[in-house]
């Protein structure tokens, strides 16, 4: 076995692994007495077919099998022994040259890694971003009074202009509410992914995406979508340090939790508002028994906690601005 590596940069590796004939040989030969053990021929009594016959029929895929096995192992353990933290997985090298399988031939093998960049980040209370403070605008008020006034006619009801002003202005505060909590939270991403000063392998990442995603995207998807990717993987990069250094968990209580507030919301949003407590906790357990939404759920209590912590730290610098002015905001 014999590893080279060549770093192009502090973010791309190139890995180059020669498997042996001597390195393979003995998982080869397992394999080929498992087939052997197991194959089916129409003359041959089961476990007795001859040996160069399993060879024949069998034979390459179990050379791949055993070299393929090898070559994982010792990939991962390249990673383990220099405690690199990748990006993704490893891609097959654009320089690989193709392999002719011959059994107790050599085989070597290109690889390309991507490494996670190194973050370094305090979060102090001289770090300052907006909070804005939106006003509601005539225009906007006008237009839904406009609009509620439509909507009791037809249902009959009968609304003073007062009460209508009134529930314009509450509606309009709280969906403006709702966008500036938004933009809030945007603008800390965007502050603290600059000031860590993020940094990723694009192209390998980009390359990944494609083989990842097996011919669900093309390459014109991924150069289209990859801006918007790459800022929110570096805030997921960023994130994940600032959970280590404010000493932040994700205990099972807040999973639990956050299952049952998803579920809330949902039957919420079809008007059911009192829904019984064993009917919420069984699509509760519904929810932690999918592993894919269980996973989309830490993210989301991971993405909380360090937000509130932030934002226990940073100052949180009030701006008054019109709502025509707050959605011209980049």
């Amino acid at each position: 076995m014999e590893i080279k590596t060549k770093k192009s940069d502090s973010l791309n590796v190139e890995l180059t692994i020669t498997v042996a004939a001597a390195d393979y040989a003995d998982r080869e030969k397992k394999k080929l007495n498992e087939r052997r053990r197991t194959a089916e021929f129409k003359g041959f009594r089961k476990g007795m077919v001859p040996a160069s016959l399993i060879k024949k029929v069998y034979g390459g895929e179990c050379l791949a099998d055993a070299v393929n096995d090898v070559l994982g192992e010792q990939i991962q353990k390249y990673i383990d022994d220099n405690k690199l933290n990748i990006l993704g997985e490893p891609l097959t090298s654009e320089k690989q040259q193709e392999i002719e399988w011959v059994s107790g031939n050599d085989f070597t093998f290109v690889f390309d890694l991507g490494l996670s960049p190194e973050i370094k980040l305090d979060v102090v209370k001289e770090d300052t971003v907006n909070e804005y403070q939106v006003s509601v605008a005539a225009a906007d008020k006008k237009s839904m009074a406009e609009n509620l006034k439509k909507y009791y006619v037809e249902k009959k009801e009968e609304k003073t202009d007062e009460e209508i002003d009134k529930e314009v202005t509450e509606r309009l505060k709280g969906q403006l509410k709702q966008e500036a909590d938004w933009r809030l939270t945007k603008d800390i991403r965007d502050y603290f992914v600059k000031k860590a000063g993020v940094k990723l392998p694009e192209d390998f990442l980009k390359r990944w995406l494609f083989v990842a995603n097996k011919g669900k995207v093309s390459q014109e998807d991924v150069e289209k979508e990859f801006t918007g990717f790459a800022e929110d993987f570096k805030w997921q990069l960023v994130r994940g340090f600032l959970m280590k250094q404010f000493g932040l968990k994700i205990e099972q209580k807040d999973i639990t939790d956050a299952a049952e507030a998803f579920v809330t919301y949902q039957y919420a949003m079809y008007g059911m508002g009192n829904v019984p407590a064993e009917i919420i906790k069984d699509a509760v357990n519904n929810v932690l028994s999918d592993r894919r939404q269980v996973e989309n759920l830490a993210e989301q209590v991971e993405d909380r906690k360090v937000l509130e912590k932030i934002r226990e730290t940073i100052t949180l610098k009030p701006v008054k601005i019109t709502s025509a002015k707050f959605r011209e905001l980049k």
